[in-house]
């Protein structure tokens, strides 16, 4: 395996359009890299010039020691996985898998040896004679994964991959997946929009935005300090509640909503400095940082304040709460529990240095607890 690494990597089309917008990062030898972002933000085309299948505008492309930024992809050392499976349908399982090596001439002793290694590896070896339109979309999926794994390449790109698989197809061969990574220990560049595959198959991710990248981080540090407000709404399921407004002095620091007023820090959590009364502020608070409270007496260290329950999602394990707050809607994320008629004023309690706080113009975060 080998690392990869971009040097101020741009792709600019001939109309102009900026498809990317200098990327710059390395992905370690050995390491599954996830770029991740909404549809059109420049993720895949990032993934095909690593590929050699988009042309590279400027900047340098390293495979290894090498740069390959004018190296046919077939010369790449790489392989790729890719959301349609590309399956060959008239041939059989094991001759999709046999099919790269064949094309570079491998002596077919190696090639019997690598299939079996591939297939018993992603469990394919009862339906090695069966034809693609015979198999499920995992099994199609996993023999997509075995074609690439038979190359043993020295990088593994793989765009959007379980995106044409059900719920519970996505979550086994995810599994699958991160168990491939570790036993090959091998270098894999991972597409996807979905930040919830991110999250979980990601040892960092690359997170894009309109073709720049917006933060580079492990996953937990995306969600605990993201680095804007982009990232912060789009990291975590269900998103951030995000409240926009302006910071007064009443009865200690509040952020003005119009008609309803937020608590922010208390004395000894920190200072709003220049941003405090008159600012413009915005405040982030994850669903799971609210608990429901009997009372509008808050315990030490916490704030309160009232919302009307809108709609309550039962989801098994933990429950959804959409709840009005003045003319802003919030979501909380709470336990199993009886929950009261839709229509009630809830009291809901919040630690404020849980509080993400980003600037309102440059929308970039804001340090203030540590």
């Amino acid at each position: 395996m080998a690392k990869v690494r971009l040097e101020s990597v741009r792709k600019v089309y001939g109309n102009g359009h900026v498809g990317v917008a200098g990327a710059s990062f390395e992905v370690a030898h050995g390491e599954l890299l996830v770029l991740v972002g909404p549809s059109g933000c420049g993720k895949s085309t990032l993934l095909r010039m690593i590929a050699g299948l988009e042309a590279i505008t400027s900047g340098t492309l390293m495979i290894g020691e090498r740069v390959v930024n004018e190296v046919s992809p077939r010369d790449r050392d790489i392989a790729m996985v890719f959301q349609n499976y590309a399956l060959y349908p008239h041939m059989s399982v094991a001759a999709n898998l046999a099919f790269g090596l064949k094309l570079r001439g491998a002596p077919h002793a190696e090639i019997e040896r690598r299939v079996a290694e591939a297939a018993a590896m992603l469990d394919l070896a009862r339906l090695l004679d069966q034809k693609p339109a015979q198999l499920s979309g995992g099994q199609r999926q996993r023999v997509a994964l075995g074609r690439a794994l038979v190359r043993k390449p020295a990088v593994f790109l793989l765009d959007e991959p379980l995106s044409n698989l059900d719920a519970k197809l996505r979550l086994s061969t995810r599994v699958e997946i991160t168990k491939l990574h570790r036993s090959l220990d091998a270098t894999m560049i991972y597409v996807t929009h979905d930040q919830i595959e991110a999250m979980t198959l990601g040892q960092r991710i690359v997170v894009m935005k309109d073709g720049e990248i917006q933060q580079i981080d492990t996953p937990m540090r995306l969600y605990e300090r993201p680095a804007n407000l982009f990232v912060a709404g789009f990291i975590g399921s269900p998103a951030m509640n995000v409240f926009r407004g302006r910071v007064i002095a009443a009865d200690g620091a509040k952020l003005d909503l119009g008609n309803v007023r937020l608590p922010l820090a208390r004395a000894g959590e920190g200072s709003f400095g220049a941003r405090d009364v008159g600012g413009e502020l915005v405040v982030g608070l994850r669903p799971e940082d609210f608990a429901i409270v009997d009372g509008t007496v808050a315990a030490a260290g916490t704030a309160t304040i009232r919302a009307r329950l809108e709609l309550v999602e039962p989801v098994g394990n933990e429950i959804f709460l959409n709840l009005r707050f003045g003319e802003h809607t919030l979501v909380a994320r709470v336990p199993p529990q009886e929950v009261p008629a839709l229509g009630t004023e809830l009291t809901l309690a919040f630690r404020p240095a849980r509080m993400h706080l980003f600037d309102a113009q440059t929308e970039k975060r804001i340090n203030v607890h540590t």
